[in-house]
């Protein structure tokens, strides 16, 4: 058994999704500010986790299946704000005064609670039910992630538990399972409109000529989606995504169209698998054992309001060599695919005076290997893993008010299997 413990304690460790956990939450509609990568600074509202500054998007509430959450909202802004949860059911409330689609926090210090049972395991979001075409395009949209019990053992999809430690499970099914997952939150901000709200000038907002310039993957847009999280200078966008996996990892991500708009979202030259939608399984019969209906793509589409989760695996299949340059004798890597296993480079590498180099190139065309780099090159890629771009397909949304590189675009980095897992 202390040998066990020790294999166990020695294994790299997986983290989870940012968030607050619990089963009652006590969120408070605040103004702030967030920046994005250009340099701009934009007058936001959002909600905050008690008595903390607000943050964009609201804080994440993680929350177990089966569990009765309450949501208490205090309301600090100058006009009155609702909070519903699409997805959840039989949602009461206490205190406020009725709205339109919900009880509402008067301005100023007005109090009202929710509260739910929550039912079923998955991806949802939660937003403003008040005025919503302007108080989710000012930043009262949050996610809520619901888990569910019991865990299956790892064993039970064929991959050895002891080699890849479990991270967790989205829903019911085997095929749900995860060793890391990710958070992909997409927004956008027609900053004309916040300036006219920092201004008090209500009646001079025109949602019909709405315009968004900025796009935003949990709060923050590129090269900001890249930082770790919670950097100070970034006090009220905690949220980074930077995805990081080892080869045959299997990471979950959990996609919510939070904005107006849609975002086609693309993993660049990889495919992943879609096993739900708005927190349902993609399956024929409801309780099944599989999500028999999902299937792969490379681009995801989600509508405004909605949410989607995938599984995407990676091994270096169909690379046409081995990505650890082995000799075709040595054993294989941890998830390492066996078609090229052995099989060389197909090319000879141009001298280095005749390439142009990059932050995320390590010099070297194999897992893990670093090559000679000129001087101060290869700094954003220390370990040597793959890197891939994940971004907007809509190629507009990859700038910062018309500035490139940056809006809806992230970075995946596969590493060896022997580096630990960052976030």
């Amino acid at each position: 058994m202390a040998g066990l413990l020790i294999m166990i304690l020695s294994l790299p460790a997986y983290s989870m999704i940012d968030g607050i956990s619990g089963n009652v939450f006590n969120l408070e509609a605040k103004e702030g500010n967030i920046y994005s990568g250009e340099g701009g600074s934009h007058y936001m509202w959002g909600f905050s986790d008690g008595a903390n500054v607000m943050q964009y998007p609201g804080p994440t509430m993680i929350i177990n299946q089966g569990d009765m959450v309450t949501v208490n909202l205090t309301n600090w802004l100058s006009v009155p704000v609702s909070i519903i949860f699409p997805g959840q059911s039989n949602v009461t409330a206490m205190g406020g005064t009725e709205g339109l689609m919900a009880r509402e926090a008067a301005p100023n210090g007005g109090m009202v609670s929710y509260m739910f049972m929550a039912e079923h395991p998955g991806t949802y979001m939660y937003q403003s039910g008040t005025n919503c075409e302007l108080q989710i395009e000012m930043g009262l949209i949050g996610a809520i992630i619901i888990r569910p019990a019991p865990m299956m053992p790892m064993d039970a999809i064929g991959t050895n538990a002891m080699e890849m430690p479990m991270g967790g499970q989205a829903y019911d099914t085997m095929d749900s399972q995860y060793e890391d997952e990710y958070l992909f939150l997409l927004s956008e901000l027609d900053p004309a409109i916040h300036r006219l709200a920092e201004l008090g000038n209500f009646a001079a907002i025109d949602n019909a000529k709405w315009w968004p310039t900025i796009w935003f993957i949990n709060g923050r847009c590129a090269p900001d989606t890249m930082l770790a999280a919670n950097v100070p200078w970034l006090p009220n966008q905690p949220y980074n995504c930077m995805p990081m996996m080892h080869p045959g990892d299997r990471i979950l991500c959990r996609y919510i169209s939070a904005g107006r708009d849609l975002h086609p979202f693309h993993q660049h030259g990889n495919n992943f698998k879609i096993i739900a939608r708005d927190g349902r399984l993609l399956q024929s019969m409801p309780g099944g054992m599989t999500a028999d209906l999902a299937y792969s793509d490379f681009t995801i589409t989600v509508a405004p309001g909605g949410t989607a989760d995938s599984i995407f695996v990676w091994t270096g299949a169909g690379l046409g060599w081995d990505m650890y340059g082995h000799a075709p004798g040595d054993p294989l890597e941890m998830g390492e695919d066996p078609a090229d296993h052995g099989k060389p480079f197909p090319v000879v590498l141009p001298q280095n005076q005749e390439l142009l180099f990059g932050g995320m190139w390590s010099g070297s065309p194999f897992l893990g290997a670093m090559g000679t780099l000129p001087p101060g090159e290869g700094g954003m890629n220390p370990n040597a893993g793959y890197t891939f771009m994940w971004h907007s397909h809509n190629e507009q949304e990859m700038t910062n008010d018309d500035i490139f590189p940056g809006g809806l675009m992230t970075m995946i980095i596969i590493e060896a299997p022997n580096v630990p897992i960052m976030h």
